[in-house]
């Protein structure tokens, strides 16, 4: 019998004025849909650039096969497959001068080396709306996508492949308050993760 694959599901935690996270929704309802194949490890992320960091690469020491880190969107109602990260860091709210590096002297971006393009038609072939994102922001969720790759790439004995989800927010997070929000629903969401996790594990075999 094949050793089951070791995946890490991250999220994060409610930042700002918001009670939930999306990411955290889509992470309570990803695991009844997996098969016991496979050695699920969750994490929950607060949302502090220095709190942060050392969580992410703390875990990435573990060498997973597969780490799909999950990050909220609310300006879309689509899942949003990132492809790259950006070596700069910033504060929603703060003044653009108020941009910092993230790793400094570390390369300027870094690009995915998965099929993104077609695990996104492969969500959409099964009614859920996705798309690739080139910009995953300057917040918290950029910052893992990068702080990944580059801690990976300094340590080349890791096997782990990376993945940056943007998921929208769920309606339930929004239904009380004044206003139009987009939103796509966590079952949805968490299913759009699933599927793309047997489609990896699909290529990967």
């Amino acid at each position: 019998m094949s050793p089951r694959r070791r995946i890490l599901v991250t999220a994060f935690a409610p930042f700002g004025t918001w009670e939930r996270n999306a990411s955290q929704l889509c992470l309570e309802n990803l695991l009844p849909l997996l098969s016991d194949e496979y050695e699920i490890t969750q994490r929950v992320y607060p949302v502090e650039f220095a709190a942060a960091r050392p969580l992410l690469e703390s875990d990435l020491r573990l060498n997973f096969d597969l780490a799909i880190h999950l990050g909220q969107a609310h300006n879309t109602s689509r899942i949003r497959l990132e492809a790259v990260g950006l070596n700069v860091g910033a504060v929603p709210g703060r003044s653009d001068s108020d941009m910092f590096g993230l790793v400094t002297d570390g390369p300027a971006a870094y690009q995915s080396a998965l099929p993104l393009s077609q695990w996104a038609d492969r969500l959409r072939e099964h009614g859920i709306p996705a798309y690739v994102s080139y910009h995953a922001g300057t917040y918290l969720c950029n910052a893992t996508l990068y702080w990944a790759h580059h801690f990976l790439e300094l340590n080349p004995e890791l096997r782990t492949q990376v993945c940056f989800i943007h998921v929208p927010i769920d309606i339930s997070q929004v239904a009380g308050l004044p206003g139009d929000y987009l939103t796509l629903p966590s079952r949805m969401t968490a299913e759009a993760v699933a599927r793309l996790i047997t489609i990896w594990a699909g290529d990967a075999s």
